[in-house]
């Protein structure tokens, strides 16, 4: 087909109805049209007016997928532009539904029409599950935040921290209230059981997809990251090798620093905060572990956070999250500082979940367990060995880049420590059975006998308070999930 023979197609699509603008190679209208967007009536209108060699150009809005999914094998190309971008739409003085399909045909066939990538079916999936959840989770916030204001207009205190927990849903119940506050919070309370239903239902979905995916398996090396976030950001990202590098990726999710240079002058402000807020949140919500993290990322947030206020460190962090996450899923490698307990533990959840599948420790049947340490202890394989029981590929050796940078940033240590096998006390407040004497061994005993490679006090992964100090692999919280008040809680 020649190009002279080619048409171009703007549609203005809104929710209820379709302009439909057709031109020819030479810009002449050939064809206006004003119909209903439905599904009968859309494909009504590509069998009739349009043909296998036509363009056609619409705007990125809420339905405009399904519209490109009837369209794309009937005509010759379907382009989605950014309306962001399309200036001449935006910024026109004279703004009808006629004048933008027009303007749209024609940036289409001047080849100045914004683009915007395209997702495939599974993504689109994975997009519309992630939004759903988090509007479940801010429904049940809503809900909650409800509940406590009524509690504080009756000047009642509730006798738990944590309010809905089973105990404090049980004072709920039972706590004497006028009947006004009564019906209210058992209103409350009924919602927010058919939410929990519906987010425990939408949470299997999820955790069984990211156990099938290994781009989340590989994400969830990350610290802060759990599979809610992992699959938040796969959905937002879609194809990683579309972007040239980490920058781009961030910039994508609206992580990057605005810029405004004219001449000499040139000032950097606050974060773009385009792309897709959603998964931006999450990023930011994972980041705020990172002040513990004894590798080279939580280097990096507490020496910015040193010199900035934590909200700047925090962002900055998630921007670094993005990048190194846009490496590693187009090298296909997980995380090289990933702490092997909190990584394995992530993993052990996500395949439980999904599969309700447990793998047995333990000595073999049949043969008598021998105690590695006096009251018990507990094995932490090496990174590469979780990586490998878990099905993910094994880290790569350091650079010799990636060395100086540890070196300068003083977790020589750490790195080294990923690569071992390391043996600790079991936490246990029970002295074993005919072995008073291991439980009678001081805590710098017990300190000098793991080489140094835990604190005074006993801090572990799951300790709520780090130590004093800088953290180390055995003193820091695990790296697994938000806080409570993420939308991944």
């Amino acid at each position: 087909m020649t190009d002279s023979m080619v048409r171009y197609v703007g549609l203005d699509v809104h929710k209820r109805v379709v302009e439909a603008c057709i031109l020819d190679a030479n810009g002449k209208v050939v064809l206006r049209q004003r119909f209903e967007l439905e599904g009968p009536g859309l494909r009504r209108f590509a069998r009739e007016h349009l043909e296998p060699g036509d363009r056609v150009a619409l705007e990125a809005t809420t339905n405009c997928w399904a519209v490109a999914a009837v369209l794309r094998g009937r005509v010759a190309e379907v382009v989605v532009s950014n309306p962001l971008a399309t200036k001449a739409i935006a910024q026109a003085k004279v703004k009808t539904d006629k004048v933008d399909a027009f303007v749209l045909a024609q940036l289409l066939r001047c080849d100045y029409l914004p683009r915007v990538w395209q997702p495939d079916e599974a993504t689109q999936q994975l997009r519309e599950l992630a939004s759903r959840r988090s509007a479940l989770v801010g429904q049940r916030t809503a809900v909650r935040n409800r509940i406590h204001s009524v509690l504080a207009m009756r000047l009642l205190t509730p006798p738990t921290a944590k309010l809905f927990s089973p105990a404090g849903v049980a004072w709920l119940r039972s706590v004497d209230l006028d009947a006004q506050g009564r019906l209210l919070i058992d209103t409350d309370l009924r919602l927010a059981a058919a939410i929990e239903t519906e987010i425990a239902a939408l949470d299997h979905d999820l955790a069984v997809r990211g156990y099938r995916d290994p781009q989340v398996k590989l994400l969830m090396t990350l610290p802060g990251v759990d599979v809610t976030v992992a699959e938040a950001l796969v959905a937002a990202l879609g194809d990683a090798g579309r972007f040239a590098d980490g920058a781009h990726a961030a910039s994508y999710l609206g992580l990057v620093p605005s810029t405004h240079q004219s001449a000499r002058h040139c000032y950097h402000g606050p974060i773009t905060k385009r792309g897709r807020s959603h998964a931006r949140w999450m990023l930011v919500e994972a980041a705020q572990h990172l002040d513990k993290h004894p590798g080279p990322l939580g280097c990096f947030f507490r020496r910015l956070a040193k010199k900035k206020n934590r909200n700047v460190a925090v962002v900055a962090a998630a921007r670094k999250l993005v990048a190194i996450a846009w490496q590693m899923l187009v090298t296909g490698e997980p995380y090289r500082y990933a702490i092997p307990r909190a990584t394995e533990k992530k993993l052990l959840c996500l395949r439980v979940k999904a599969t309700g599948q447990r793998r047995k420790g333990g000595s073999p049947k049949g043969s008598k367990s021998v105690a590695k340490l006096p009251g018990g202890s507990r094995t932490i394989r090496a990174l590469s060995g979780v990586c490998q029981a878990e099905g993910l590929p094994e880290p790569r050796p350091l650079s010799a880049g990636e060395k100086r940078t540890v070196a300068r940033c003083g977790c020589g240590a750490f790195v080294d420590q990923l690569a071992n096998v390391h043996v600790v006390p079991r936490r246990s407040g029970k002295t074993p059975a005919g072995n008073h004497e291991g439980a009678s061994k001081s805590p710098a005993t017990c300190q000098a006998s793991m080489r140094g490679f835990r604190r005074l006090h006993g801090g572990d992964q799951g300790d709520e308070a780090p130590p004093p100090g800088p953290p180390t692999l055995f003193s820091i919280p695990e790296q697994g999930t938000a806080r409570k008040s993420a939308p991944a809680s």
